[in-house]
């Protein structure tokens, strides 16, 4: 069974050791780069952010944290890891998944955005939210 198999949700990363992550990087990129092959999308930005969104979801706690994606189309290995895998082969097809981060989709999908200069102000507004609110979780947003 390959380590990408065994990474359904984000929680799941927190019992993998360093050797394995290196490995479900690898692995991540041959889906995105299979899949993207056939469906069409963005490669290299996805492909770029692989190793960085691993971290994310072993650090933070989605969904309960919040991370808000500045570019769009930076959020496969996302999506892969928050538990749509089983899903990805309809990436950008009629009835699949989006290419873009999508609210109704996952509750992972903190804000459904496409290109960038949107996350500063998202999460500050969600931020703000949770101090007017008294709550305890962390706002992360991805640029570049």
């Amino acid at each position: 069974m390959s380590v990408r198999e065994r990474v359904n949700l984000p929680e799941d990363l927190k019992r993998l050791k360093p050797a394995e992550l290196e490995k479900l990087a690898a692995e991540l990129r041959e889906l995105i780069i299979e899949t993207v092959a056939k469906t069409g999308g963005h490669l290299a930005p996805n492909l770029g952010v692989v190793e960085l969104t691993i971290a994310l979801h072993r650090v933070f706690q989605a969904p309960r944290d919040k991370i808000v994606w500045d570019v769009g189309h930076q959020c496969y290995a996302h999506k892969i890891l928050t538990g749509r895998q089983g899903q990805f082969s309809t990436l950008r097809q009629f009835g699949g998944l989006s290419g873009f981060p999508s609210r109704v989709e996952s509750v992972y999908d903190v804000f459904g955005t496409g290109h960038a200069s949107t996350s500063i102000s998202v999460a500050l507004g969600l931020a703000k939210a949770r101090d007017l609110n008294r709550d305890n979780y962390t706002v992360v947003a991805v640029i570049g």
